[in-house]
């Protein structure tokens, strides 16, 4: 009845009464597989992230590997990823999303899109897998074959980002402007992990004093933390986020 209900509106509305039936998920969560071509026809996949928790659609905690994905699952995922960039011939650094639903058979997964670019949860990808994306990126471009092969990469302890941002949380979390009063960071590296035992990273556009513009998306920061458990990452995160004071 509602399909039938549908076509009549869409022939009267446009003369054409095709409709598109789309799967509805009940329990999806937001997995994506990091992936990185060359110019040899080499592709290969630096594993998943997990970017389910969202406000307004939007990012806010991402972390790799997930804690929902399995090894079989995720050598599903990761075949259907590298499928996806080698059937366009696909260079550089990218990610393919997709739409993970959790059932009581197990775990199906559905193509969502690809990002053509390096995106901003991908410090934890460089993270688990101690690979520098922007520099495999530059060797790329310059026509160089990837450093690695796919049976070379290997999943390293836990990472997880949390996207920091000029909000209000009085007022829905909406975008907050004016002067950075304060910035305090906590005890951290820049834009690498350090295998020294400081893996706290943060990747951040602002110092203290500069004016929040509204031109811009709000994210000010990222802190990305680095542990050999789920459970140590996140206890390093609620320290680090601790210790971050913004005004």
């Amino acid at each position: 009845d509602a399909l039938a209900s549908a076509q009549r509106e869409a022939q009267s509305s446009f003369g054409d009464p095709a409709c598109l039936i789309e799967k509805f998920i009940q329990n999806p969560r937001h997995i994506e597989m990091q992936v990185m071509g060359d110019a040899h026809g080499n592709v290969i996949h630096l594993f998943e992230r997990v970017c389910s928790m969202q406000r307004r659609h939007q990012k806010v905690v991402e972390e790799a590997p997930s804690p929902f994905v399995d090894d079989a699952l995720r050598q599903r995922m990761g075949d259907a990823a590298v499928a996806a960039a080698k059937a366009c011939n696909y260079r550089g650094a990218g990610t393919v999303e997709f739409i993970v639903e959790q059932r009581e058979t197990g775990m199906s997964f559905y193509f969502m899109e690809m990002n053509t670019r390096l995106q901003v949860e991908h410090p934890v990808s460089e993270a688990i897998t101690g690979v520098d994306l922007v520099e495999w990126q530059l060797l790329v471009a310059a026509g160089q074959k990837l450093p690695k092969t796919q049976n070379e990469l290997s999943i390293n302890g836990h990472a997880i980002e949390a996207r920091i941002c000029a909000e209000n949380p009085d007022n829905n979390f909406l975008p907050a402007t004016g002067t950075l009063f304060t910035y305090q960071k906590p005890e951290h590296s820049t834009f690498t992990i350090n295998k020294n035992g400081n893996d706290v990273r943060i990747d951040d556009g602002v110092r203290e004093g500069d004016v929040i513009s509204p031109f811009y998306d709000s994210m000010i920061a990222k802190l990305i933390v680095h542990a050999p458990t789920r459970e140590q990452a996140l206890a390093r995160l609620d320290r680090a986020l601790a210790q971050t004071r913004i005004v």
